[in-house]
């Protein structure tokens, strides 16, 4: 049986101090499938044809708090937060 390739959603923060050092607008997130990199300012993230969840770049309109790369989850998402063990 052939094995997957892993995805991996990887953020990039030089492009996000770049872009709004320069004022360009370069898209920071990489979505990477086995050799495959794709790159763009929103993933989404879809389990049995539904979005569980998004990744958004928006340095126009930032959050409150200033993040200009967060993680939506939709309210009628069940979301389930474990603890880590290090």
């Amino acid at each position: 049986m052939a094995r997957k390739a892993r995805t991996v959603i990887h953020v990039n923060q030089h492009v996000i101090r770049r872009n709004s050092k320069e004022g360009v607008t370069e898209p920071p997130i990489t979505v990477k499938r086995g050799k495959v990199n794709t790159y763009t300012d929103h993933v989404d993230i879809v389990v049995d044809g539904q979005v569980v969840a998004s990744v958004v770049y928006r340095p126009e309109s930032p959050l409150s708090c200033g993040a200009r790369v967060w993680v939506e989850v939709p309210g009628d998402s069940p979301a389930a937060v474990t603890p880590r063990q290090m």
